[in-house]
């Protein structure tokens, strides 16, 4: 299975914070690629920016390396599948993630409940 961790997975795993499951850990673990968006790290740097989150954008870029994590960049065919999504959520970095998940057919790994009205694609963990 290939995985494209949502931002929060991300940070939770970062920080080893309790919320991330034993489950999220064991699909971590057993996925044959994991990737962490580019959109993801301009949430992060937007968010550090305004004092939300104490990671850095540089720091969480070193971070996606040293776990061996690859980095999705974002492509006109994940812009233009944004574009095609019903409007079911409304932050734009988790439908960005969404369409990529479609796009390129991975498994988005998260703990939105939301996002699972999308596709059979996302993996919510408890």
């Amino acid at each position: 299975m290939r995985i494209l961790l949502d931002t929060h997975l991300f940070l939770w795993l970062m920080m080893g914070d309790s919320r991330l499951s034993h489950q999220a850990i064991q699909a971590i673990d057993r996925a044959s690629v994991v990737y962490f968006s580019l959109g993801s790290l301009w949430e992060i740097a937007i968010k550090f920016a305004l004092g939300k989150v104490t990671e850095s954008p540089e720091s969480v870029l070193r971070e996606v390396h040293a776990n061996g994590y690859e980095l999705l960049a974002i492509k006109p065919a994940h812009i233009f599948q944004v574009a095609k999504l019903p409007h079911l959520h409304n932050d734009p970095f988790d439908r960005l993630l969404m369409a990529q998940a479609l796009e390129d057919s991975l498994t988005l790994l998260t703990a939105d409940k939301q996002l699972q009205k999308y596709s059979k694609l996302v993996m919510v963990i408890k």
